[in-house]
């Protein structure tokens, strides 16, 4: 696969990240912040890579994910955690110090305003994925933290089937966070979109 742009990698990402929402090259280039033709160009050149797929509701072409393509699958992982490290170095350091200090989680998503207003944020707001048997020994590892640091963290707790129904059911709270940096578990968290989105 050839080396993918800036835009390309947020064509990709955007479409991932917002299952409810039908992108074509209209709406989709005012989020880029680029043409319609430019939007329709990366999105010719993504269905030519089998990465995405054009569906025709009315006389508009959307694009949605290829589901059935494992190599697409750790494509969109892989481009999760390139988004984490091209991150702003305040919020690197947060996903620095997140995968060090909680080891109980299988997902781990900053969102809030720590994404916008970086250091200048109240608290980090963060999706926690566990097993309900790792619950209380996260919880400890969430309470160390928030011991030493400046800010706090301000987690939102969900098992892996919490996250899969409320993928299922379109929770708005939880499809909003899903738009987050994702700083660990990008490989699972794809499987559940793309299982839970298609309906499997």
């Amino acid at each position: 696969m050839k080396d993918i742009t800036n835009n390309e990698m947020r064509f990709i990402l955007t479409v991932f990240k917002n299952p409810k929402t039908k992108y074509n090259a209209n709406n989709l280039s005012k989020v880029l912040g680029i043409s319609s033709m430019g939007c329709l160009n990366i999105a010719k050149k993504l269905e030519k890579e089998k990465i995405i797929s054009f569906r025709q509701l009315g006389k508009a072409k959307f694009f949605s994910i290829e589901p059935e393509k494992d190599y697409v699958k750790d494509y969109i992982s892989f481009l999760l955690k390139r988004e984490a490290e091209q991150s702003i170095p305040y919020i690197r350091v947060w996903i620095n110090d997140l995968r060090k200090k909680i080891t109980r989680a299988e997902i781990i998503i900053l969102f809030g305003s720590v994404l916008t207003k970086w250091d200048n944020a109240n608290d980090i707001d963060v999706l926690l994925v566990t097993k309900q048997k790792d619950f209380e020994k996260l919880k400890k590892e969430v309470e160390n933290i928030n011991l030493i640091s400046n800010k706090k963290l301000h987690p939102v707790y969900q098992t892996l089937q919490d996250l899969k129904d409320n993928i299922k059911k379109q929770d708005p709270v939880i499809l909003n966070i899903i738009r987050g940096i994702v700083v660990q578990g990008s490989e699972k968290l794809v499987e559940v979109m793309i299982n839970e989105s298609n309906g499997e």
